[in-house]
């Protein structure tokens, strides 16, 4: 069975510095190896996959990426930068990776601008963003100009974590809860809330919005949600398809990324359904094997697990 892994990192040498926040949330000698694999795009990289029968990655930068760059003239250049060398290596290997574009978001018409040029010219397959860009978020009015540029090309945004702006006050004298182990998905969690009650997909009613770590425990909590809404104070909120539930069904794809569980799995199947569930190993922070093993043996029809493994990808990439 064919197996397309979606949340697939990588870094370069010029910007590893990006990421030194990273480090402090990790034990030393797991970030060192992490850190290792990162930099090799083709080399063990290739080789794991073979050993753990993953044929395709779709890489995408490491977190926070670009987005930490505080000039936006920069962060324009770096990006094109990057996804050029991307667009390299995916025209080396194209049978076994395809890509995710960096944007430089800090310049909203910029980063629309290079994710016309990434997928037209280079071949990528939309974008990936790293949770906040100097404290905005993709709600932000100025940034309706990429959403609308991502619909137009009928590409996904892919929402990935990074540091918060600041430490939420339920967290301090807790560092240990900061970071992958738990704020991470709570923040990204809230920012496609954000999403949903900013209008985004009211203004983009066909954008396609992609999230890790079998969707941030958004799946769980879709009851909730509409009935809570339907008690709430709106402040003024309208949603055009009423329940919160009906854009998270129907603009959000979620990836198994990084949870190796068949309980996540089977609430996200019933939630969503099984057109909106795809794969993702999330190297280097997990096992690669650990990752396709997990598909290969999840309590799942065989017709869901050929969606989850790679046709979903295929008909929303485009592979």
């Amino acid at each position: 069975m064919r197996t397309i892994g979606l949340e697939e990192h990588f870094v370069t040498p010029e910007l590893v510095g990006y990421g030194a926040g990273s480090a402090s949330i990790a034990q030393p000698d797991r970030w060192r190896e992490a850190s290792r694999k990162l930099l090799d795009l083709t080399g063990e990289r290739l080789t794991e996959m073979d050993a753990a029968g993953l044929d395709v990655q779709v890489l995408s930068l490491n977190a926070p990426g670009i987005q930490a760059e505080p000039d936006a003239a920069t962060a324009v250049a770096k990006a094109t930068q990057v996804n050029d060398l991307l667009a390299g290596v995916i025209a080396e290997h194209p049978d076994r990776f395809a890509g995710f574009a960096a944007l430089p978001l800090q310049d909203p018409k910029a980063a629309a601008k290079e994710l016309e040029r990434s997928v037209r010219e280079l071949g990528l397959r939309g974008a990936l963003v790293n949770a906040h860009t100097q404290g905005r978020y993709l709600d932000h009015p100025e940034l309706r100009v990429v959403w609308e540029m991502a619909e137009g090309l009928g590409v996904p945004l892919y929402l990935h974590p990074a540091n918060g702006v600041d430490t939420p006050h339920v967290l301090e004298g807790h560092p240990e809860l900061i970071g992958p182990m738990w704020s991470w998905g709570t923040e990204t969690a809230s920012h496609v809330l954000r999403l949903v009650f900013g209008g985004v997909f009211d203004d983009f009613p066909e954008a396609k919005l992609l999230l890790g770590h079998m969707g941030e425990a958004l799946p769980y909590v879709l009851w909730r949600l509409d009935s809570r809404w339907d008690f709430h104070n709106r402040h003024g909120v309208e949603l055009a398809r009423e329940k919160p539930s009906a854009y998270l069904r129907h603009n959000l794809y979620i990836t198994t990324s990084g949870v190796c569980s068949a309980a996540p799995l089977l609430c996200a199947l019933l939630a969503l359904g099984s057109e909106h569930i795809l794969f993702g190993t999330d190297h280097p922070f997990e096992d690669m094997a650990t990752a396709t093993e997990f598909l290969r043996t999840a309590p799942v029809s065989e017709a869901d697990r050929a969606k989850i493994a790679h046709l979903n990808a295929e008909r929303l990439l485009g592979l």
